[in-house]
């Protein structure tokens, strides 16, 4: 073993380091925030939607008439505007490729000084950028991918699937938006409310902390202005229910 290691240090590819496990997330495919703002749009919407129609009338058969058709409707929406919008930018991006691809096949000499004039923006030696860029022409796939990224921003690999963005939006979408709306299959009135205020809490902090956590943020911060966003939905719908309801029963 010791002198398979120092054939290793001392041997072909001794100054590469050794291989370790991607640490990096997956930011571009579009799931993962599709199931974030899902979670949290489905929370904010219900949360807001089921107090406002409490505080004109705390009667339970109206709230969770409200708040199914806010789980449905919301979720549908979200998860067929989710499913456009990736579509769109699926289609944008491989239309950007196919143009990249047919300026490879046509000119590629000047493709090939064009990378290497990004290169020496970046303030590689003129001899080390074209050395480089005549070695990734040799392969056309490559080419194209490292054209696509320099020059596009796209990762051609990683654009994104619609159809999975559009179930996790639609799941996500429907848990938020669940969470307020339990109470009122249990309990009626003012417990009720109370519950549902407790829990869009429970959860706007949860959501927060979570969004803090992947994109390494302060959680605590995080949280906080989850919190505080869903709280001044709330109560802004809130109380413009208790002004509705008022105003109804003086009529």
């Amino acid at each position: 073993m010791a002198s398979t290691a120092g054939e290793g240090r001392g041997g072909e590819g001794a100054d590469l380091p050794d291989p370790r496990p991607e640490h990096h997330r997956d930011i571009q495919g579009g799931t993962a925030r599709a199931a974030v703002f899902g979670a949290s749009d489905g929370l904010l919407t219900n949360v807001s939607l089921i107090l406002g129609v409490a505080g004109a009338s705390p009667t339970s058969g109206f709230v969770r008439l409200a708040g199914m058709a806010g789980l449905v409707a919301g979720a549908i929406s979200m998860a067929a505007g989710e499913y456009i919008s990736m579509s769109a930018q699926r289609e944008l991006f491989h239309r950007e490729v196919a143009v990249e691809r047919e300026e490879l096949r046509r000119n590629p000499d000047f493709e090939r000084r064009e990378l290497v004039a990004v290169y020496l923006g970046r303030g590689v030696p003129r001899a080390i950028a074209e050395d480089f860029v005549e070695a990734l022409m040799r392969d056309p796939e490559v080419a194209l991918a490292v054209h696509a990224r320099e020059e596009l921003g796209i990762d051609p690999s990683r654009t994104g699937s619609p159809t999975g963005a559009a179930l996790w939006s639609f799941v996500s979408f429907a848990v938020g938006a669940v969470i307020p709306l339990f109470p009122w299959f249990f309990a009626t009135g003012w417990g009720a409310v109370l519950v549902s205020i407790v829990l869009g809490a429970v959860a706007a902090l949860a959501i927060g902390a979570a969004i803090g956590y992947f994109s390494e943020r302060s959680i605590f911060r995080a949280a906080l202005r989850q919190l505080l966003i869903t709280a001044g939905a709330a109560a802004v719908t809130f109380g413009v229910g208790r002004l509705a309801g008022g105003a109804t029963t003086a009529a």
